[in-house]
């Protein structure tokens, strides 16, 4: 996948939005993959606790040992709990 520098898509291993510079997942990356995964928020969850699982282990590595401890609320508890 090729992405632009206009794209929300994470910066490994910053995790910050290459477009916008903010913590990823940033609004308009959440936007986008709602869309994209409107008919399937389980396989969303399944693919955000996989990021979310790298990020802590890249951002461990660079913060001493340690990763944020906001991860779960910043990749996950924005995700509605069913489909409307």
């Amino acid at each position: 996948m090729s992405t632009g520098p206009h794209e929300h898509v994470a910066s490994r291993p910053t995790w910050r939005c290459r477009a916008c510079g903010i913590a990823w997942p940033c609004s308009p990356a959440k936007l986008r993959l709602l869309a994209e995964y409107r008919e399937n928020l389980p396989g969303l969850m399944v693919y955000l606790v996989t990021l979310r699982e790298e990020a802590a282990e890249q951002l461990a590595a660079a913060c001493g040992g340690e990763p944020p401890t906001d991860l779960h609320r910043r990749f996950t508890d924005w995700v509605p709990a069913r489909s409307r």
